[in-house]
Parts: structure tokens; sequence; C-alpha cells
């Protein structure tokens, strides 16, 4: 494997793997192809952009035609796919896009690698597949039990791969990630979303109570873990890539208020979403045993990740604006006003 597509490789785990890879295998190319919706966006890889070994290709997944052709036009030996619709929030909201580009692309994707006889489909899957985990940790033969559109549209996704595995031997292999932290996080996920509105010293609205607990981890940790399914995975192999702790929301928004210099104060509890998921936690016995091993506990990911948002307002700052204000609104507003209007009682 030698000529890599990376699909929504413009995106925020996407675009940290193709950096990592870049500076990791000197003789790999590699082709990054995103349709640039909104998360998706070519800064993210403005310092490789110069590189001959990377090429941008603007396209869709779900547009068979342009995904044979770049296969054709770089002689493409294996797909990454990172291309997904991936916020839960914006599931709630409208699921067309999520069962579209998650399902649909994926097909698209697989009858590809069929077609042109790829070396490897490595898809780029979740923990949320697994649903919410109340005790011990989700082992990647257990049931799949989505309770978002979100985590449905990724568990079908993972469920049509290793189908095609199992039905027209397909070289897949399927990794699940736990929540990712890092550069070039589009500010709607919580832990970019709570930096950027506490530098600003605009509210933090944490869901519930705050306890929900998260397997955050360090996203080069992640690719890393990625990369070694890709080159040592069996096909047919599904892999758990995430740490071994769990921190609560309201911790993790407590550290990164006090990595600020901010106020706790900054914390607004709001009402919850629809089928919020309490606990995930992965059982990585698998990954670990290829060799796998993060290199960042959460204090060091977080203190990594404020310190990049803090140093790069330049990237985050055009982004809250316009779409992301309106979607912010949508979301948010409601739940601030009565918020405050409970304060204020």
């Amino acid at each position: 494997m030698r000529n890599l597509l990376i699909t929504g490789g413009a995106g925020f785990i996407g675009s940290n793997f193709v950096r990592m890879m870049m500076a990791k295998y000197p003789d790999y190319r590699f082709v990054v192809f995103d349709k640039l919706n909104y998360r998706g966006n070519l800064q993210n890889l403005r310092d490789v952009a110069a590189d001959p070994r990377y090429a941008f290709v603007r396209g869709d997944i779900c547009d068979a035609e342009a995904v044979a052709r770049v296969i054709r036009d770089y002689r493409i030996d294996a797909i990454v796919n990172f291309a997904a619709e991936t916020h839960v929030d914006r599931s709630i909201l409208d699921a067309d896009a999520f069962v579209r580009t998650d399902v649909y692309g994926v097909y698209i994707l697989l009858e590809a690698t069929r077609k042109f006889g790829l070396e490897r489909f490595l898809h780029v899957s979740t923990d949320e597949v697994y649903g919410e985990v109340l005790e011990g940790a989700s082992r990647e033969d257990d049931p799949l039990q989505p309770r978002s559109p979100y985590a449905a549209s990724k568990a079908s996704g993972d469920l049509l791969a290793r189908a095609y595995h199992i039905t027209y031997g397909l070289p897949v292999v399927i990794t699940r990630g736990g929540n990712n932290i890092g550069p070039y996080q589009y500010p709607e996920n919580v832990v970019p979303l709570f930096i950027t509105n506490a530098i600003d010293d605009q509210p933090l609205p944490l869901y519930g109570d705050g306890l929900q607990e998260r397997p955050y981890q360090y996203v080069l940790d992640h690719c890393e873990g990625i990369d070694i399914a890709l080159h040592r995975g069996e096909p047919g192999g599904i892999y758990n890539i995430g740490p071994d702790e769990q921190v609560q929301n309201i911790v993790m928004a407590r550290k990164l208020l006090d990595l600020l210099g901010k106020p706790h104060s900054l914390i607004v509890h709001v009402f919850d979403r629809p089928g919020h998921d309490r606990r995930y936690a992965l059982d990585c016995s698998r990954i670990k045993a290829l060799g796998w091993r993060p290199q960042h506990t959460f204090d060091q990911a977080l203190e990594k990740t404020v310190r990049w948002y803090v140093e790069n307002e330049w990237w985050w700052r055009p982004i809250k604006s316009g779409e992301y204000r309106a979607y912010y609104q949508a979301w948010y507003g409601e739940r601030l006003r009565q918020a405050a209007q409970g304060r204020s009682a």
C-alpha cells in the first residue's frame, strides 16, 4: 500500500492522520478526497499542500463516478474512510445527511474497493455504535445498540462493511475510536466549544448534571492506532482505539477553565439532549496486542488542546460566525435562556 485515498481527509481526524502519515512514510502518496462541507477545511492541511506526495480532489463519497475516477487517476491501493456526518446534536435536528453519507457513502466506497481490487478498506467508526455502557467496557464483538441517529448511521456503515468482507472477501478493517480532542476540531464539539467560549468569557452550556463519562483521547494517539490497524490488522477485524480512563464532562469543563484561568461560574447547566448516552468505555485489548499504546494522559491531551486553540485564533474565529452561529442559536439559544431564567428566579 503506497497510494492511499483518505476520504474526509480535510476534516479533524482525517487531516491529523494525513499530516502524521506524511511524516512517517516518506515513500507513500496521499490523496485527500473531501466534499468540503461545513466541517471540511483546506486550512487544516495548508502546511502540507505544497508537498508533491499530497493531492487534493474535491468530491462526495456518494458519487460513484467521482470515486472511481480518483481511484483510477491516482492508482489508489487502499482507502482510509474518515468521511462522515459526525455530530450527534445535528443528527437529532436532521438525520437525512447522516443516513446518506454514513450508510450509502460507505456502500459506494465498498463497491469501488471490490471493483478495483484494492488492498485494504479501513473504515473509521466510533464507540457510540455500542450505545451507553453503564458498567465495564465495550468489546468489539458486543452487540451494537446505537441511541442517536448519528450512532445508528455509523453502526449501519460498520455492518455493511463487515458484510462485504464476509460476502465478497473484501479486505475490510474497522476501527472504533473514543472521543477525540486536539487541533483542528470544529468548535461545535464539546471540548473546542467550551475552550473557545471560555476564551471569550461566554457560558459553557453543559448538558444535564455533567456527569456523563467519556474516554477522551488525543487525536494523534487515535491516528497511530488507525495506522497500526491499517498495516497490521487482519481482514475482517474490528479494533477499538481509546484510553483506559473515562472523564466526567463536568471535570473536563472545570479543568479546561483552570488551564485558561477562567472562573468555574462560566459553566451553565442546560437541559439535556434526547437519548444522551451516560457513559462510554472501550476494551482496547485487540489493538494493544498489535503494539498500540496511547502516548497522552487526559490531562496532557487537554493541555495540548487548550494551548492550540489559544495560539490559533486565526483558525477558529472565522468559523464561529455565519452557519455556525445559526446552528448554535438554534440548538443552544433556548437552553441558555431557560438556564438564565432559572438562575435569576
